[in-house]
């Protein structure tokens, strides 16, 4: 009242002494909401914008998140009328930030609007070349809040958004902080906290491996992946580590990790498809097909009848009638599925025509007629 007496009478200084004053003898606690907004709307119609800009600001360092809400909204709309691009954008970051905090405080484990805070922090640096590192580590000061909230249980499920968290981090730290050391320790203290004896992430171990090969590392890639896959083996760690192997040309390494991989999954069919393949792109075809013969006579299989086609196709390619029809009788002593049927009177017509074909189609029906399966006759004879 003593301030807008003073405005009213034209007395610009002695109403911005009287709030001056009231700032310096007024305990903290009653620094209202409604003391800043009067303040800085006094310096607006003071023509004094930075002025008013400053006390905005420094509102909303000083009040709780919870009584700033009416400061946001004018400050808002300061910034429309008396800002920039810049200052707008500003004060919409901030008022987000404000949104995001309240949400992480009402559940820490609400790990997406964890990602959106990192997201909106990592927007606020901008393109620049050179970044600030202010604002970089306001960056990581939000990272490491988020990942400092494990999950309560050793369950995958909950774990699911969480380790995105720390590959993210990660990342920022690799490509936008340009600083590879701090993104080999991130990943290093994620390998640390998650329990590999219940479960583990391929995604954690394959993107630690990929960032040593970025910076040029092979064995501290070898290690990591050899760690992996001895600690916690699954398909996909194999599967990477054999495909950074073959990129880099290794075959031999390549061909002991199949055997370690087979040692440890016989019964996963494309582990013996692509070791298969392997050793055919190489033109070893004697190799490839040892390996075939080792498969098939695996007595449990996942999916067998995907690694028979593979193998009678390997054969089919190299051109070999008797070795594919021999291949047929093999699987029809196994299995007398009437699309094994089909598919050998199919490639007899292929390879001798169409004689070699009816006689396959005529002993399928007599089959099916003498065994009773009344479905698998009709389709053959279709």
């Amino acid at each position: 009242k003593w301030a807008k007496f003073e405005e009213k009478l034209g007395e610009t200084a002695l109403a911005r002494a009287v709030y001056e004053r009231a700032m310096q003898d007024l305990d903290e606690r009653d620094h209202t909401e409604d003391f800043f907004i009067g303040f800085a709307q006094f310096e607006e119609r003071a023509k004094e914008a930075e002025r008013a800009r400053v006390l905005y600001k420094y509102a909303l360092s000083a009040l709780p998140k919870s009584q700033a809400a009416t400061v946001y909204k004018k400050y808002v709309q300061f910034e429309k009328q008396h800002g920039d691009r810049k200052g707008i954008e500003e004060v919409i970051t901030s008022k987000k930030r404000f949104q995001y905090e309240e949400s992480v405080k009402r559940d820490p484990y609400l790990y997406d609007a964890w990602f959106d805070y990192v997201r909106l922090e990592e927007e606020a640096l901008g393109d620049e070349t050179d970044l600030d590192e202010a604002a970089c580590a306001r960056v990581r000061e939000v990272y490491e809040r988020a990942i400092a909230n494990v999950p309560p249980a050793p369950d995958k499920r909950l774990w699911r958004r969480y380790i995105y968290l720390w590959l993210r981090y990660a990342v920022f730290e690799e490509l936008r902080a340009r600083n590879p050391e701090r993104a080999r320790a991130v990943l290093a203290e994620c390998r640390r906290i998650v329990p590999h004896a219940t479960f583990t992430f391929a995604k954690v171990w394959v993107h630690a491996a990929h960032l040593e090969v970025r910076q040029l590392e092979l064995p501290a890639a070898r290690k990591i992946l050899g760690n992996a896959i001895g600690r916690c083996p699954k398909q996909k760690l194999f599967r990477e580590y054999i495909q950074l192997e073959l990129q880099l040309g290794e075959v031999t390494r390549c061909r002991e990790l199949y055997q370690r991989y087979l040692q440890w999954a016989p019964d996963n069919c494309d582990g013996w498809i692509a070791f298969a393949e392997l050793e055919g792109s190489l033109g070893e075809l004697e190799r490839a097909r040892a390996i075939f013969e080792l498969a098939i006579s695996q007595p449990s299989l996942d999916m067998p009848e995907k690694l028979w086609k593979s193998y009678i196709d390997f054969e089919i390619e190299q051109g070999e009638h008797e070795r594919t029809r021999n291949l047929y009788r093999h699987l029809l002593s196994r299995t007398t599925h009437v699309k094994v049927w089909i598919s050998f009177a199919r490639f007899e017509n292929d390879a001798s025509g169409v004689e070699g074909a009816a006689d396959v189609f005529a002993e399928a029906e007599a089959h099916f007629r003498d065994t009773g399966g009344k479905e698998e006759r009709v389709m053959v004879l279709d």
